[in-house]
């Protein structure tokens, strides 16, 4: 019976409407909530009569399904924590809650969220107060990230950070400007420079020094415009670690500069970059002393000797004081001697079809057959976006939108309800035709 079918298209738009309600109250409470993702509802028609001219019609009546709309992005909201992540674009970072800390990350689904305010904990894990571990790759101890696969959570470890530590850069290249007087290689002359000692960072953090003596080489007449140059090291007791010959030019144009490097123990000379590769008691160290013909390395003028320009990496202990992420998602600690050292790289992960993902609670979200399969991608790379620190993403609830489709929710279901009471008028007059 046709009025039959009247009353149950009427109960399904009460509860179609109901759900459409409980979508927008969700978006509405969560209109602060950084990093909400609205839900939408749609409402899809049933057919039951189909054929034409058929006489009679039923009503089929409307079924709801509601949808979160992950793709789309909130705004940036600036913060004063440099930990306040968001990005700025397409992706999300990795993330599992903190219960799962305990188990083989082989077994924990990985999570994932568009923004979150970290902070290290007592034991210096980077977490959420929802309890959201931020997950990256460790970098080795040169700072390079190795190479991790894109599609699985392996090579991924919760990110800690020991706010107490401490660490040194060690020394591993060095530049000197220094003029040598070309006076002192005229014949007759009997004048020396004074030793040099320049400091350098061993592995440890130690304070060495390598020591530096000039020779002039002196002919029996005119000048030689030659020197000879040691280096020792002082970190091996003071052992030889590189002798040379300089020969400097005296041409017009040029003069001043060097023109030849002879190696007479140690380290080759490269003629492409000016250095020198000695081999110090912590490893390998590149001195630069300039390419031929370059004013900025050794040179040989007039008639002073002057270190004008000597300059090192490296740095003694130091402490830490300030974690930085930067956009690649490169997680950077500085120490208070000046050394940054790069601790993990933080990637992005994406998917195919982001509103495909199952919504968890405390805005999370995880892989589904709808989504797809997920990739890590290094940020800024790809279809994902640069990650910003000092930031939240913002609610994606309008709630100017959400307040008008609640005036038309309950308009709609006032009409259903109203379409239930005249089919239970009509009813009540099918009842009386018997009396």
């Amino acid at each position: 019976m046709t009025i039959s079918s009247s009353l149950s298209a009427g109960v399904a738009g009460l509860n179609a409407n109901a759900t459409r309600l409980a979508a927008i109250s969700d978006n509405i409470a969560n209109s602060g909530t950084y990093g909400y993702k609205r839900a939408s509802t749609e409402f899809a028609s049933i057919v039951v009569t189909s054929s034409r001219g058929s006489g009679a019609y039923s009503a089929g009546g409307v079924r709801a399904s509601t949808v979160r709309l992950v793709e789309e992005r909130g705004d940036l909201v600036g913060t004063g924590n440099a930990l306040d992540l968001a990005i700025a674009g397409r992706g999300m970072f990795p993330v599992i809650n903190e219960v799962s800390l305990a188990n083989s990350l082989g077994n924990t689904p990985l999570l994932m969220t568009r923004t979150g305010s970290f902070r290290a904990d007592a034991d210096g894990v980077l977490k959420t107060e929802s309890g959201l571990v931020l997950m990256g790759w460790p970098a080795d101890g040169d700072g390079t990230i190795p190479a991790n696969p894109r599609d699985s959570i392996t090579g991924l470890v919760p990110i800690v950070i020991n706010t107490n530590q401490t660490a040194a850069d060690p020394t591993t290249a060095m530049n000197l400007g220094i003029n040598l007087p070309a006076t002192y290689t005229v014949a007759g002359s009997t004048a020396v420079p004074p030793p040099l000692s320049v400091e350098y960072f061993g592995n440890l953090g130690t304070s060495e020094s390598l020591e530096i003596s000039f020779a002039p080489v002196v002919p029996a007449t005119g000048s030689s415009n030659q020197w000879t140059m040691q280096i020792r090291d002082g970190a091996s007791g003071g052992a030889l670690v590189g002798e040379y010959t300089l020969t400097f030019d005296d041409t017009r144009g040029a003069g001043g500069t060097l023109a030849a490097v002879s190696v007479v123990s140690g380290g080759a000379y490269n003629p492409a970059d000016g250095t020198l590769a000695l081999t110090v008691a912590g490893g390998p160290m590149s001195v630069g002393i300039g390419r031929v013909g370059d004013p900025n390395g050794l040179t040989q003028l007039s008639d002073t000797f002057s270190p004008v320009a000597i300059t090192k990496n490296g740095s003694p202990v130091g402490t830490l004081t300030t974690i930085e992420i930067d956009e690649r998602g490169y997680f950077n600690a500085t120490y208070d001697t000046g050394f940054t050292r790069r601790l993990y790289q933080i990637p992005i992960v994406d998917v195919p079809n982001a509103n495909g993902l199952v919504s968890l609670s405390n805005q999370t979200y995880q892989v589904s057959p709808d989504s797809g399969a997920f990739f890590l991608w290094d940020a800024g790379t790809g279809p994902t976006g640069s990650i910003q620190g000092y930031s939240r993403e913002g609610s994606k609830t309008d709630v100017a939108a959400e307040l008008t489709n609640l005036i038309q929710t309950q308009r709609a279901y006032s009409s259903n309800a109203k379409v239930i009471q005249t089919v239970d008028e009509m009813l009540q007059e099918t009842t009386n035709i018997k009396r």
